[in-house]
Parts: C-alpha cells; structure tokens; sequence
C-alpha cells in the first residue's frame, strides 16, 4: 500500500526518503567543509545566475527588438559566467560535488513521494463485446495516423462501423455521433485529437454509452493519463473484443465537453492565430509581448470555489489535477481521472523581478496559483474572449463556468490496462521527513 497523509509508506518509499535526507546533509557538509573556499558564496553565484538568467529570459519573451537580443545575450550569458567564475576562482570541484549532491537529494525525494502516493486502484468491470460499435475517425489528425496504423480496416475486422470524417467539408463531429446512437450503436469511440475524443465522449456520456479512446492525434494527453500506449493506437482497438471498462470525471466549460483542459489568456490568444498551426514556436515569440505588456493585453479573473484570482495573463483549469505545473508546457500527467476536482494554474507575472521570483521559487512564488476547485467561473472585462479547449481554439462570451460531471464517462479500454507511472509530486520536506522517520502503523 502507500502512503496516506500523515501515514507511513512501505520500506521502499522510506529508504528512498532517508537516502535524500542523507545527500541533504552532503550538501551541507560539503558547505561546511568548504567554508574556507567561500561554500557560501558558490550558492549566491549560482542563486544570482538563476535569477540574471530568468531576468534575461523575460526580457527575450516581454520585448522585441534591441532589449529581446540583449535578453537573449543574459539567459545565455549568465550561467556561462557562473562555470566560467567557479573555473577562475578554483571552486568548480567543489560545485559539482554540491551539485551532484543536491541533485540525488531532489532525486530520492522525489522518487520517494512518488513511490508513497496512495493511488486508489482502478474499479474496473468486465466488458460484454459490443453489437453495435461506432467509431468517429479524424484522418488528418496526427499526420495521418489513422492511415499509417490502418485503424479503419482494424476496427471493422472487429466488428466496428467506421465513420471516416472528410478533411474537404468540415462536419459536426457531435451530431454524427449522436445520429450514431439514435441508429442502435451500443459503443461509440473515436479516433483523433484530444478536442475530438472530447466531443464524442460528451455523446457517450449523455447516453450512458461505453467509450472507446483511439490516440490517433499529436499528444493524446488523455490517453496518456489512461495508460493507454500512443505509439501504438491499433492496440486500443483489442477493447472492441476483450476489454474492460471504468468511469472518469468529464469536463465541461460554458456547455462545451473537455477531457484535458481549457485555457484563457496568453496561450489561448496565441492559438487563435491562423500561423500557428505551421509556425508555433516562432508566432508564440511574435506575440508574446503584446499578450504580456501590450496595451491591448486581455487580463483574465477567476474565482475558484471560494478563491478570488485577478489579472491574470494565463489561466489554465484541468479535468482533474496535474501533479506539478509542468501542465504549462505540456509535460504534466495526472495522477488520477476521477477525484471530482478540478486543478487550477494562475501565472501573473508583471516583470522581471516577478520572473526571477518564479524562476527561484517555482509554485511557491505569487506569480504562480496552484489549487483545486470543484467549480471556476472566469470574468473579463473583454467580455467575449478567446478560449483554448483541449487544444481547440475558440471564442465565449463571459462569465463562464468550468466544471466536472464526476464520473459521468465510461472509458473502454483492452483487459490489462493500467495507468500510468504516479507523477513526479513537488518537494514536500515535512511529508519526506515523516516517511523517512516516523514510525509505521
């Protein structure tokens, strides 16, 4: 089992604990030992690098022209100087053997947290092979993946009716589904992008129809936090004929299914962008600094539950938890699809001293809110505003309201399935000391 708050997880989770207590006090020892070589001063440098280059960062990202070049010149300039100072001044032996230290000490730590989570197991059912299943499929989504897999001809072997969307006429991906069901389809899947598996999983829902996740698309996050494997999303398709199934939340935002998230602000403007799509990287830096700075810039405010959140330049609210605000650059996992609760991101951030605090002290900085809600109604005195779901980008008027059907989906997936690794969780020392050294019930 593993660890409940305040309780104690297994010896795994503890040695793994005591183990990053102990290369804490490396850190220290190594500080102690190197008084004399101004350990000290090895930490300021490399605080003061972070800090110059988060400064030079946000210059790159909130201006153009001269100051973004010269933001450029610090981010890059800053932690060469640190190696290049520490070189100089006889300290680099001393500094890898502090970094390394603290590195195995964020390493265990969290490996130990990780390995103490409690995650609730997954109530899985056994599920009858479907008569009449109906899959939706995008084949223009993840560069034609439903071509290269043959996902068409592997779903009808199994039985299933194939509904091929025409990438030449657009068509109303819920009213396909929902002319699906009212012909006797008993199961509906989808193959595509997340916003597309949204939309048919909103039809399932409705009807109390089992769903089937095909990760056809470019990230499939939902996918993901199923276990599902996205390299391979013919496998998925073995659920039409030996499958089992279990019920996760469902999202919902001004009436609109998600399964991932819904975006406002900064990201959710840059999307809305017809370049994007072939040139995000490049028109995501073309626009930053009017979405940061700008006059024009579109502040949102939230109030989540019983918190209020104003002006912020990005919002970002989750079926469900990530386990860290990794969410923002699309690396997050969620631990779990079936706890109720939305997870709720914030960023403000008014310049680069404020950018130097998120850099130094991450979801602890007052730029960055981290919580949970069960309900979050967005403001804007823009009053109709672009909007990013699971991807999609859209318009809605506000106030609108995001929240979760608790276990309202029921996802099909093969027999065997099961989630994913538990999410690295952020540092809690309180909670690693007492895994280290409490005592077990």
């Amino acid at each position: 089992m593993g660890q409940q708050e305040g309780g104690m997880g297994g010896p795994v989770a503890r040695w793994l604990a005591r183990l990053a207590v102990l290369a804490a006090l490396g850190v220290l020892v190594v500080l102690v030992a190197a008084w004399g070589e101004a350990g000290l001063v090895i930490v300021g440098i490399g605080l003061l690098g972070v800090v110059v280059c988060a400064v030079g960062a946000w210059w790159f990202l909130a201006h153009r022209g001269a100051v973004r070049l010269l933001g450029a010149v610090v981010a890059i300039a800053a932690p060469a100087a640190v190696l290049v100072l520490f070189t100089h001044e006889g300290l680099w032996l001393t500094a890898l053997v502090l970094g390394l230290c603290w590195v195995a000490t964020v390493a265990c730590a969290r490996a130990a947290l990780r390995a103490s989570h409690d995650r609730p197991p997954r109530r899985t059912s056994a599920a009858p092979r479907p008569e009449h299943p109906v899959l939706i499929m995008n084949p223009r989504s993840g560069d034609g993946k439903v071509g290269r897999f043959g996902l068409v001809e592997r779903a009808e072997e199994r039985g299933a009716r194939v509904l091929l969307l025409d990438p030449a006429a657009p068509a109303d991906v819920t009213a396909l589904a929902r002319a699906a069901v009212t012909e006797g389809a008993d199961l509906l899947g989808a193959a595509g992008g997340d916003g597309t598996l949204a939309l048919v999983a909103s039809v399932a829902a409705e009807h109390g129809l089992p769903f089937l996740v095909v990760p056809a698309g470019t990230r499939n996050h939902f996918a993901l936090d199923l276990g599902l494997d996205r390299e391979d999303p013919a496998r998925c398709l073995e659920a039409l004929t030996d499958g089992e199934e279990f019920c996760v939340d469902l999202g919902e935002v001004a009436g609109r299914p998600f399964v991932n998230t819904v975006s406002f602000g900064v990201y959710a403007d840059v999307v809305q962008r017809p370049e994007y799509r072939g040139a995000k990287a490049g028109t995501a830096l073309n626009l930053m600094p009017d979405l940061l700075l700008g006059e024009g810039v579109r502040r949102v405010d939230a109030r989540a539950d019983d918190t209020v959140l104003t002006s912020l330049q990005a919002l970002l609210v989750s079926n469900n938890p990530y386990a860290s605000p990794d969410a923002f650059g699309g690396a997050g996992r969620r631990p779990r699809l079936d706890s109720g609760l939305l997870g709720v991101f914030g960023l403000r951030v008014e310049g680069a001293a404020q950018a130097a605090d998120l850099a130094v002290r991450g979801s602890r900085s007052a730029g960055l809110t981290v919580l949970t809600a069960r309900v979050v109604e967005v403001t804007s005195a823009a009053g109709e505003i672009p909007v990013a779901v699971d991807g999609e980008a859209l318009r809605m008027a506000t106030p609108l309201v995001c929240a979760l059907r608790p276990g309202a989906l029921r996802v099909r997936v093969p027999r065997g399935t099961v989630p994913g690794p538990v999410p690295a969780p952020p540092l809690d020392w309180r909670r690693l000391l007492r895994l280290a050294f409490g005592r077990s019930r």
